[in-house]
């Protein structure tokens, strides 16, 4: 299972409403979907990917069975970079691991709808590398940049900066960082007043 799941769920204790719905983004396999619901008592959680082909929705929805809640909802497609979400509104939107692994663009789309479909105090949950400006950036992260661009020009560990300035835009106030292992970051923005 995967290797970060202890100190991402530590996070989410700390940010995450006690109850109401959470919106994964880039559910993946669905595995952390289904630890993070085991271990939240009061939440749903509702999984997404940009496709269900190949498996997606099996594999996300198998997931839910092992976590045997009742609180995991089955998967549904979504796209973040289309201006329609198939989800009118959330009380938080967890994203793991996408923000490096897709177009600058995606991480837009990301920012604008989930200010979109959150209501003031609303928690956008990131996880993942980054660079930060001032900091010494470790020299596995620095490699796992140039093999993202490698693999894909429009890839990449993005600035701190930059993806605070962009949420900024759409009202979600940066309220702070926690350092997490492997030099990632968990980043935590808040739906201001629109």
């Amino acid at each position: 299972m995967m290797r970060n799941r202890e100190p991402i769920l530590r996070v989410l204790k700390q940010v995450l409403p006690s109850s109401g719905l959470v919106l994964e983004i880039a559910s993946g396999s669905g595995g952390h979907a289904a630890w993070c619901v085991k271990h939240l008592g009061g939440v749903d959680w509702q999984p997404s990917e940009v496709t269900l082909a190949d498996g997606a929705a099996d594999s996300i929805n198998a997931w839910a069975n092992w976590a045997a809640t009742g609180r995991m909802r089955p998967a549904i497609q979504l796209d973040v970079e289309q201006t329609e979400w198939p989800i009118a509104a959330a009380d938080a939107i967890v994203c793991i691991n996408m923000v490096h692994i897709s177009p600058w663009q995606t991480t837009k789309g990301l920012l604008a709808g989930a200010a979109r479909i959150l209501d003031t105090g609303g928690v956008l949950y990131l996880y993942g590398p980054y660079l930060v400006e001032g900091t010494p950036t470790a020299a596995g992260n620095l490699a796992f940049d140039e093999d993202l661009r490698r693999r894909n020009p429009e890839w990449g560990l993005r600035t701190l900066e930059a993806v605070a300035k962009e949420a900024a835009m759409h009202g979600l106030v940066l309220e702070g960082t926690h350092a997490m292992p492997s030099n990632n970051l968990s980043v935590v923005f808040r739906r201001q007043v629109s």
